[in-house]
C-alpha cells in the first residue's frame, strides 16, 4: 500500500488519512493505552492506532445494545473484513479506514491478525454469557481478549537483534496482557454484575462467601470481599511480574510504551488493594497528572532496568 518513489517510501493520501482516523479514535476512547503509544516513532504509533481501532469496533459490538443475534451478524462481518485485510484486499481508497490502515500496518510490521480473531471469539463468548469456573477457565478468556492484544503489539514492537530469551517474548506480552484484563474485571466488577456478568472464578467467590455477586455498594452479608480481592491482587501481581520480563527483550521506545500502559494499570491495581470496596462504590481510576508520570517514569526506563536485574 506504500509505493517507493526514487528510492523512498511513500505513503498515499488515503492511508495517512485512515491512519489519523484511528489515530483521533485512540486518543479519544483509550484513556490508558494512549499514553503509552505517545511514546512511539511514528510508524509504529499509526500501527498501534490501527489495531486499537479495531479492537475497539470489536468491543463496541460486544458492548452495545444491538440485540444478540444482530451483534453476531456485525461481529461476522468484522470477521470476514479481517480476512480481507489478512489477504491484502482492502484498497488503499476503500471506505473503511481503519481496514484500510489495517492493512497498511500489516504490510509494514509482521502482525500476527490471528489475534483479532481471538478478540472475536472472546466477544462471541461474552454474548453467549459464559461464566468461568476456574482461574484456568477465566484465563483462557483472557488470552483471547487480552493477551492476544500483547501478542500483536509485538508484531509492531518487535525485540532486540539477539537479545538473550527473545523467544519467550510473545509469552511475557501474554501475560501482561493476562495481568492488564484481570485488573479491568477487578475494577468493573460492579459494573459488570449490574449487566448480569460475573467474570471472577466462581471458585473463588465460594471461597470467599461472594457467590451471591455484587449489586451494591456494600459487600453482601457475611462476605469475605476484601479477601477476594486480595487475593486476586496477587494473582495479578505476579502476571505483572512475569509479564514485565518482556521490557528488557524490546527497544527503548517500545519498552517506555509498554512500561507505561502496564504501570498505570499496576497503579490502578495499587489503589484497588487500598480500598477494595473502593470497586463497590464507582470505578477506580487515576488522574491525568498520575498517568502523565508514569509515562515519563516509562520514558526513563525506570521499570526496564528493574526487570532486566531480576532477568539477571
Amino acid at each position: 500500500m506504500s509505493r517507493t518513489v526514487n528510492g523512498s517510501a511513500q505513503t498515499p493520501g488515503p492511508v495517512l488519512a485512515a491512519y489519523r482516523y484511528c489515530e483521533s479514535i485512540t486518543g479519544l476512547e483509550a484513556r490508558n493505552f494512549a499514553y503509552g503509544i505517545r511514546l512511539l516513532p511514528a510508524a509504529k504509533r499509526q500501527a498501534m492506532s490501527a489495531l486499537y481501532a479495531f479492537s475497539r469496533r470489536v468491543d463496541d459490538i460486544g458492548d452495545g445494545d444491538l440485540a444478540p443475534a444482530v451483534k453476531q451478524e456485525r461481529l461476522d462481518e468484522t470477521r470476514a473484513l479481517l480476512g480481507r485485510v489478512r489477504e491484502g484486499a482492502v484498497a488503499y481508497d476503500d471506505t473503511d479506514p481503519v481496514a484500510v490502515a489495517l492493512t497498511d500496518a500489516a504490510r509494514r510490521f509482521p502482525i500476527p491478525l490471528g489475534g483479532l480473531d481471538e478478540l472475536i471469539d472472546g466477544v462471541q463468548m461474552d454474548l453467549r454469557g459464559e461464566s468461568y469456573e476456574t482461574w484456568d477457565d477465566l484465563a483462557a478468556y483472557c488470552r483471547c481478549v487480552a493477551g492476544a492484544i500483547g501478542r500483536l503489539s509485538l508484531g509492531v514492537f518487535g525485540t532486540v537483534p539477539g537479545v538473550r530469551g527473545a523467544e519467550r517474548a510473545p509469552e511475557h506480552a501474554d501475560t501482561l496482557g493476562l495481568a492488564l484484563q484481570l485488573t479491568n474485571i477487578l475494577r468493573d466488577v460492579r459494573e459488570d454484575a449490574a449487566s448480569g456478568r460475573t467474570y471472577l472464578p466462581a471458585n473463588d467467590l465460594a471461597k470467599f462467601g461472594c457467590s451471591e455477586g455484587f449489586g451494591s455498594a456494600t459487600p453482601p452479608p457475611g462476605a469475605d470481599f476484601a479477601g477476594l480481592i486480595e487475593f486476586e491482587v496477587r494473582r495479578a501481581r505476579s502476571l505483572f511480574a512475569s509479564g514485565y520480563q518482556l521490557l528488557p527483550l524490546l527497544d527503548r521506545r517500545s519498552g517506555a510504551c509498554v512500561a507505561a500502559m502496564a504501570g498505570i494499570y499496576r497503579r490502578l491495581l495499587d489503589r484497588i488493594a487500598a480500598d477494595p470496596e473502593a470497586v463497590l462504590r464507582g470505578r477506580v481510576s487515576l488522574p491525568g497528572r498520575e498517568k502523565a508520570y508514569v509515562a515519563v517514569r516509562g520514558l526513563a526506563g525506570f521499570d526496564t532496568r528493574r526487570a532486566a536485574r531480576r532477568r539477571v
